[in-house]
């Protein structure tokens, strides 16, 4: 299809090609040959009449022109791929969509695996595909790739839609049998201990726990950082290392593990849980009603009905 002359398909190449800054790189992401990639910069060139990107050393750097391109291109083929997706009504006991969420293994432990459960009954054919935060993720979020992002709300997109799915505290958390737990855990007691942290991702990045620990002020005694949440409690049990974490995934570690919890020494911000969706897809029938479904799950687990563990 072409509108003013331009192949729309070249639309997907030149999102890919600014991406990847690499024609190669870009040729495998487009399942075309290398010499097929650079011909559809060069057409692109021709159209646009501007270079879009320039050779520097050993790297392409996209021309100021591009990189104001590039956003409006992206919303167009989230525009398309929305319309191509969505039909005027979703069946989910008839549909085999893929559902594509950005969630962390915590988000995913409370919220999705027990939702998960229930869309089994509800929407036999209907795929759930979560993955782990990190730059990438947020680009295909961006393009529209990702349905939804479950993320706290400091980690959300100001232009794209989003809504409170549920609110979290935290609390310590150790071995049972660590004797700092025979007594009320003072904040001194807290920073004394050697701690369990968590960084997520290639860049090692700071969770919203993290964070808000390091902005006491005060320097603790890491002993491990972990690549993510669910693991933390096996740096635990067996020493007297401590770590702040999620009330809800705790719990669903101590029915199984021998853990003790108590309240923070501290004032500590509670965790807003957004669920973000790409501004282009608010009409698609199936995102609202997987959107209605985390609602109701996390109206469950709020008032303790759906907790887990």
């Amino acid at each position: 299809m072409r509108l003013k002359g331009l192949d729309l398909n070249l639309l997907v190449a030149l999102d890919v090609l600014l991406d990847e800054r690499n024609v190669s790189r870009a040729a495998e992401r487009l399942y075309v040959s290398q010499p097929a990639a650079s011909a559809a910069l060069g057409r692109l060139r021709d159209y646009f009449k501007d270079e879009l990107l320039v050779l520097h050393g050993k790297r392409m750097i996209p021309t100021s022109y591009a990189e104001n391109l590039q956003p409006e291109v992206r919303q167009i083929l989230a525009q398309v791929d929305n319309m191509v997706s969505m039909t005027a009504e979703f069946d989910p006991l008839r549909s085999e969509r893929v559902f594509r969420f950005m969630a962390s293994d915590y988000i995913t432990t409370v919220l999705l695996i027990p939702m998960a459960s229930e869309l089994e009954r509800l929407a036999p054919g209907v795929w759930l595909d979560t993955r782990l935060p990190d730059e990438a993720i947020q680009l295909e979020f961006e393009r529209g790739e990702i349905d939804v992002m479950l993320v706290p709300e400091e980690f959300t997109v100001a232009k794209h839609p989003s809504e409170l799915v549920f609110e979290e505290s935290h609390v310590i958390v150790g071995w049972a049998e660590n004797p700092i737990f025979q007594r009320e855990v003072s904040k001194e007691a807290f920073f004394n201990a050697s701690h369990v942290g968590v960084r997520i991702g290639p860049d090692r990045d700071m969770t919203f726990t993290e964070r808000n620990v390091e902005a006491l002020g005060q320097p603790r005694k890491m002993a491990v950082f972990a690549p993510n949440f669910s693991v933390v409690p096996w740096f635990l049990v067996g020493t007297h290392r401590l770590a702040v974490m999620q009330q809800r995934l705790v719990a669903t570690y101590k029915s199984v593990m021998a853990l003790a919890t108590a309240p923070l020494p501290f004032e500590f911000p509670s965790m807003r849980l957004m669920a973000q969706y790409h501004s282009a897809r608010t009409a698609d029938q199936g995102l609202l009603w997987l959107l209605d479904r985390i609602r109701h799950h996390a109206a469950m687990i709020t008032d303790g009905r759906n907790s887990p563990g």
